[in-house]
């Protein structure tokens, strides 16, 4: 019954194919759940609920996808960030590569740019496409127009950056607690940690469509026989909202190019330096940032 698919969506590929250079766009939304507690902070209640109100508005971001049969660029939609009027409260949100950036992918050449930035500094990550292991389901769904088939895969994790989250999460534990503040802390820093290094191999769930024949999706993913236009990994969601096909044929996709080249598994290496780093200046005492309600800074990554 598969065979026969993959036979019928290769024949509507080369039909497309033949009378034209399939590309156009593809807007998506996110969802992504939120763990955060206010307790123990001298916040007012009303402060509290707002905050939380716009830490659900601003987690719901808007990404586009330009693609053609080959290549695609993936980049979130820009948006203003809440400032001063929260009461001091910044709140900022990084999602894949960061407002304005994009991940490229070429699945012609199996390489991808993602040009990031971390901790002010710009690196452009360039490295070998993520190889999916679709498993195809028979369930189909409509998204839209569009009639969608059901694939799952899992994604490995980078097992080096898991040791360094692990290794941080026991040195995150003092032998003795001076009070309960101190264990306090500690419980919400082996909290972060254990949320970083959870499902070591989440399930992806995704939802394509044959009836636009191309290789492509959000963010890294790619791969099956057709557009890709809803995900799922457990934690966040993207579902497809809009597709514009042919209709910006002059548009062209741009391979990003700032920032220090690095490989996936160097930027790993230095986001866990950094992390390490953090955790350090925390344990040191050096981690507070004075009183509650200024300068807090509170990051929901994708």
């Amino acid at each position: 019954m598969m065979k026969n698919f993959f036979f019928f969506c290769a024949l509507v590929s080369i039909t497309v194919l033949s009378a034209q250079e399939l590309q156009g766009k593809a807007i998506y939304k996110s969802k992504s759940k939120i763990e955060i507690s206010l307790e123990g902070r001298n916040i007012p209640a009303a402060q509290k609920q707002m905050i939380m109100e716009r830490m659900k508005k601003m987690s719901e971001k808007t990404f586009e996808l330009t693609f053609s049969q080959k290549e695609s660029s993936y980049k979130e939609q820009e948006q203003l960030e809440a400032g001063a009027a929260a009461g001091g409260m910044r709140m900022v949100f990084a999602g894949m590569g960061g407002s304005g950036s994009a991940y490229y992918k070429n699945i012609q050449d199996k390489i991808y740019l993602n040009e990031n930035e971390l901790f002010g500094k710009v690196f452009l990550i360039q490295d070998e496409l993520p190889k999916w292991e679709w498993k195809m389901h028979p369930e189909t769904k409509k998204i839209g127009n569009y009639t969608c088939y059901k694939a799952t895969a899992t994604r490995a994790r980078d097992t080096v950056l898991m040791k360094r989250f692990e290794k941080m999460q026991v040195d995150a534990k003092p032998k003795k607690e001076k009070d309960s503040t101190q264990t306090k802390k500690r419980q919400g820093r082996q909290r972060l940690l254990s949320r970083i290094g959870a499902d070591e191999n989440p399930e992806i769930i995704a939802w394509f469509t044959p009836e636009i024949p191309v290789s492509q999706g959000p963010s890294d993913y790619w791969g099956l026989p057709g557009l890709i236009l809803e995900i799922n990994d457990g934690r966040s969601s993207l579902l497809c909202s809009e597709i514009r096909l042919n209709q910006d044929a002059e548009e062209k996709i741009k391979r990003p190019s700032k920032g220090k080249k690095v490989t996936q598994q160097e930027y790993n290496t230095i986001m866990a330096d950094k992390m390490e780093e953090m955790s350090e200046r925390f344990r040191a005492g050096d981690g507070r940032r004075g009183r509650a309600g200024k300068g807090i800074s509170i990051r929901i990554q994708n």
